[in-house]
């Protein structure tokens, strides 16, 4: 086949690319024709065949479906990339409010625990200036004895009671008065005692053995101190006589 064609009408000779043009418009146009002759007309019947004429397909018409097929595709790429972005966007979109919200309970959660530290301290403060004036009460209800035979007596008497040893205020009153005349730094250096190496002491003539034995715990180990002779005597004659209340001489 040459190369070029010359068609009537035409002034130049069609090239290879205007042959393809016109073979695809021949076909659409075919196709189209053969359509409509198998198309039902209004009373019902079926048309009868027609021949197709010859069609004349210019380079125009074929540039313009080639440009229809290229626009179809770009659409449908645009359409895509659009669908992909829409896609992209949505995704960034539930993963930034995904982020808000556990970023907002974050916050919640901080500012319960927060809240709740507040409350702890608030009650741990509370609970401190309330025990404060309680502990100080307790320390203005704890009595303060004279530092004279009765104040003696009277704490000794406490600290018994405490402990559960038995006495009373006379009967302790009337013994240290017939034993030491209340002088807590009395010592009897002539009696059997004496002899023996152990002398009587304080205001209950305690003699040392006798004081380790029935030391009465919180009280002081100096045979001396007037409370502890007191409440070791009283806690010696509870055992020996049943109470220093039945204590009426030497014992």
């Amino acid at each position: 086949m040459r190369k070029n064609m010359t068609i009537p009408g035409l002034r130049k000779p069609l090239t290879r690319t205007h042959q393809k043009y016109g073979v695809a418009g021949v076909a659409a146009l075919g196709a189209a024709a053969l359509a409509l002759s198998l198309a039902p007309n209004d009373s019902g019947a079926e048309t009868e065949d027609v021949s197709a004429a010859p069609v004349a397909v210019t380079s125009a018409t074929g540039e313009r479906q080639i440009k229809d097929v290229h626009a179809g595709i770009t659409d449908q790429l645009a359409q895509a990339d659009q669908r992909a972005k829409d896609a992209e966007a949505k995704l960034k979109a539930e993963q930034a409010a995904k982020a808000k919200k556990a970023a907002a309970a974050k916050a919640k959660a901080d500012a319960e625990a927060k809240a709740e530290a507040k409350k702890k301290a608030e009650a741990k403060a509370k609970a401190d200036r309330e025990a404060k004036p309680a502990a100080n009460r307790s320390v203005a209800r704890k009595p303060v004895y004279a530092n004279n035979l009765d104040g003696w007596i009277r704490e000794a008497l406490a600290v018994m009671k405490e402990k559960g040893i038995p006495g009373s205020y006379e009967g302790i009153h009337r013994n240290i008065i017939r034993e030491s005349a209340g002088d807590p730094q009395a010592i009897n250096n002539w009696d059997i005692n004496a002899i023996n190496g152990v002398p009587s002491k304080g205001l209950l003539q305690v003699i040392p053995p006798t004081f380790q034995t029935y030391h009465v715990e919180g009280t002081s180990w100096d045979i001396y101190d007037p409370v502890a002779n007191i409440t070791a005597a009283c806690n010696y004659a509870a055992d020996r006589y049943g109470s220093m209340d039945n204590v009426n001489s030497a014992y």
